[in-house]
């Protein structure tokens, strides 16, 4: 079943009589459960085409459809639910709140959440899915690179999102650390996630099951991974 559906999506920024093309007219489908990497080199259009996935940007023209929704004709109310409920996001700079504990760290997308559940039980069992259990009332400058990008994880999963988006999430970790991230989200989606990755890196993207390859804003490839 569909998920995301993309048609002739494009993204242009412009600046005084300047365009610049970021994404051109790309199509596609998602479908849930799936794991799919959006590869690219720098400026292949990736991150922006992530953005608008994730409904943090608008598209300048084409039509975007998250679970048979019309991105185009939702308010900002209705995008802001649908961000806060219906998706996770995980940063390669982890975007953590620094002075506050782990555990309230992932407390934090519950608080704008109209889901009835206890939040401390709730965030608990979603730093247990990354194996913090044990760093619940640390702060978060006093925990490794690894550890963040988990808590990072851990507030994503926090509302039972329909979709995890991860941008570049092992981008500030070194290989080890940086396997044991995506093993983490190979994890969650083998129990049903869907997980969009954005990745630079080949053997990062092979760990997803479908690879849709960007180079200057068009798709060039979207191939399952042998």
């Amino acid at each position: 079943m569909s998920l995301i559906e993309v048609k002739n999506l494009d993204k242009t920024y412009y600046s005084g009589e300047i365009e610049t093309p970021a994404v051109k007219g790309v199509s596609f489908n998602i479908n849930k459960g799936e794991f799919v990497a959006i590869m690219g080199p720098s400026g292949s259009g990736k991150s922006t085409l992530m953005h608008i996935l994730g409904l943090l940007d608008k598209a300048t023209s084409g039509e975007y459809f998250f679970d048979d929704q019309n991105a185009k004709y939702l308010n900002d109310n209705e995008l802001a639910f649908l961000r806060n409920e219906k998706m996770g996001f995980v940063f390669q700079a982890f975007n953590l709140l620094p002075r506050t504990t782990v555990l309230d760290n992932v407390k934090l997308p519950l608080t704008y959440s109209k889901k009835e559940f206890d939040h401390n039980e709730k965030a608990k069992k979603a730093l247990a899915d990354v194996e913090l259990s044990n760093r619940l009332d640390y702060y978060t400058n006093e925990i490794s690179g690894g550890e963040k990008q988990r808590v990072a994880i851990a507030r994503a999963l926090v509302n039972d999102p329909s979709i995890i988006f991860a941008d570049e999430p092992t981008g500030n970790l070194d290989s080890k650390t940086g396997k044991q991230i995506i093993n983490i989200l190979q994890k969650l989606n083998e129990t049903g996630n869907t997980i969009i990755l954005v990745t630079h890196d080949k053997e990062i993207a092979k760990h997803a099951n479908r690879i849709i390859h960007l180079k200057d804003g068009l798709i060039i490839s979207d191939e399952p991974v042998e």
